[in-house]
């Protein structure tokens, strides 16, 4: 309830913020004015309202209102960045007019906010209309990564990493059914679900991730918890639905993974940001393992290296965080995980952290484009593991 409060006051703000800068400041007056308000305030409640779609509000029949609510966010995080720079622009005139004496504000200047604002206004929907195309195609990304201890009967076996699908309040089951799809094409020998799958409750979206079970691969369909499995129900409770779909969910275990006499080891363990009980146990995962055999972890966020590497993690495998998922904010992601997208390395062990399938709150990306990654494994130092 604090949290919805919370939204609604923000969303309150930002409206009345937006009316101010959008309609008042360029100088719309009368019906054009009233209509401007009408449309800013329903599309705020629409925002509020999407953030209850998969908990409250069932998605079978609220999922419009996740979308266009979402896809309102998105519009407006670009209109509040648009609005900073007229803004900076004023400032800059009218110190620049102080300075030489002059009147900071004439028609000169008011025809030029009215032209920037129409321009901001523009470019923010059409940013979010190109979001929402780029955000409904996962692309296929091949990879390849050397492991020099790799049993050569896995040299070429390829893993599908399939991280933060985001099934709920904004996409639904034809969504999932098509990024399955996708995977399957790609024949791999084993799957990874790196959490995130779902947001929302099993009794509202789990009917969304039913496509899932049709995943198939030689080597098993695993998949570990994300952050988000935690937000409205129980993250054991997504764990267990997995398990109904043919999914092996990894709680702080591993297994061993076998290709004719060749045997790795795939570790999973829960999200590090996980409530009691499901804590991250690392050393349930990884100790005590025979060591002259690979480890592969699946951990939701690349910073989760950080505690593997004393366990000899050979690769981890991760998401979360969607590069950014609607530029700037890249740059933002940089700040807080080791890794934003692609190959690097955490305390001397290989990290690949795919930008994820989906898409949270806003079903819109921006020079983040969703994917669906395929990491083929080599034996051969002559394969560099990035």
């Amino acid at each position: 309830m604090i949290r919805l409060l919370l939204t609604g006051l923000l969303a309150l703000l930002v409206t009345v913020w937006l009316y101010r800068r959008l309609v008042r400041l360029p100088g719309v007056r009368g019906r054009w004015a009233v209509a401007a308000g009408t449309v800013l305030a329903l599309l705020g409640v629409s925002t509020v309202g999407a953030f209850l779609v998969g908990g409250p509000l069932d998605p079978a029949w609220a999922r419009p209102i996740g979308f266009v609510g979402f896809t309102w966010a998105a519009v407006v995080y670009y209109l509040l960045l648009g609005t900073v720079v007229i803004a900076i622009g004023r400032g800059a005139v009218r110190g620049i007019a102080r300075l030489r004496r002059r009147s900071p504000v004439g028609p000169a200047c008011a025809r030029a906010t009215t032209i920037a604002t129409a321009a901001v206004v523009l470019a923010s929907l059409a940013t979010a209309g190109y979001g929402l195309v780029e955000a409904a195609h996962p692309r296929i990304v091949e990879e390849s990564v050397a492991i020099g201890n790799l049993p050569p009967e896995f040299d070429g076996a390829r893993i599908a990493l399939v991280t933060d699908v985001h099934a709920g309040p904004a996409r639904g089951e034809s969504f999932v059914a098509s990024v399955v799809d996708e995977v399957n094409a790609q024949r791999p020998d084993a799957v990874v679900l790196g959490g995130d799958l779902t947001d929302g409750s099993v009794a509202h979206v789990g009917d969304d991730l039913r496509p899932m079970a049709e995943l198939s691969a030689p080597l098993g369909v695993f998949a570990v918890s994300g952050n988000h499995e935690y937000y409205v129900d129980d993250g054991g409770s997504w764990l267990d639905f997995w398990e109904t779909l043919g999914v092996r969910s990894l709680r702080n275990e591993r297994v061993e993974l076998r290709r004719g006499d060749g045997v790795i080891d795939l570790a999973g363990v829960h999200d590090r940001t996980a409530p009691e009980p499901y804590r991250p146990d690392y050393a349930r995962a990884l100790a005590g393992r025979d060591r002259d055999r690979p480890v592969i972890l699946a951990a939701h966020q690349p910073k989760q290296a950080e505690d593997a590497a004393e366990y000899g993690v050979d690769l981890q495998l991760s998401g979360h965080t969607h590069d950014g998922q609607m530029w700037p904010n890249t740059y933002l992601v940089a700040l807080q995980q080791p890794v934003r997208a692609g190959w690097g390395r955490v305390d001397d062990v290989a990290v690949y952290v795919t930008r994820g399938a989906g898409a949270w709150g806003p079903p819109v990306r921006v020079l983040a484009p969703p994917e669906i990654t395929v990491i083929t494994l080599r034996s051969d130092r002559a394969h560099p593991s990035n």
